[in-house]
This record gives structure tokens, sequence and C-alpha cells, in this order.
């Protein structure tokens, strides 16, 4: 099973995005956005982004 965006609004009214895996996991969520267009567009660039994305490592263990 795919990977799924959901758009939701906050308790403070803002609208925020969630990516959930396959299995239900949430593994990444957006930031609070003034208007649901604005929360789509966030969507719509982790969409276009992520597939190049490079991955560093942050860690030092």
């Amino acid at each position: 099973m795919a990977g799924k965006f959901e758009l939701y609004t906050d308790e403070a009214g803002k609208y925020r995005w969630r990516l959930k895996s396959g299995n239900g996991e949430i593994i990444a969520v957006g930031e609070a956005y003034e208007s649901r267009s604005g929360a789509v567009i966030g969507i719509e660039s982790v969409k276009a982004h992520a597939p190049d994305a490079e991955i560093r490592r942050l860690l030092t263990t």
C-alpha cells in the first residue's frame, strides 16, 4: 500500500499536512499554513523535490 498525504486543520485553525506510510505511521509533517491552498502547495513541493533530495548524515554516532 502506498503512502498518503493527509490535509487537516489543527486546534488553532491552521492548515497542516502529514505524510503517512503504507502501514499508517506518520513519517513527515508540514508546518502550519494560513490557507488550505498554501498547505496544498507545501504538499506539492514535497512531492516534486523529495525524489531528488540528498541524504545527509548529521549525527556523529
